[in-house]
């Protein structure tokens, strides 16, 4: 999955896949990299425009959705 750089100081890049509903997220600081699943695409839009991705993660998306680190 291509993911996007973003300027957020946990977050290094974050991608979607439509198809399969998933969200990827690359922490920073070797927090490595998790696909959460049966994510809206709303949530991703929301996510990515967001004045804080962290914030915006926290909030909105941790907890929230089954997840698995994949590197």
């Amino acid at each position: 999955m291509d993911r996007v750089a973003v300027d957020s100081e946990p977050i290094q890049s974050i991608g979607y896949d439509l198809a399969r509903q998933t969200l990827e997220i690359e922490f920073r600081e070797g927090g490595g990299v998790y696909e959460y699943y049966d994510v809206p695409i709303e949530i991703y839009h929301q996510l990515m425009a967001a004045g804080s991705h962290g914030r915006y993660f926290q909030a909105n998306i941790r907890g929230k959705y089954e997840y698995k680190k994949i590197s």
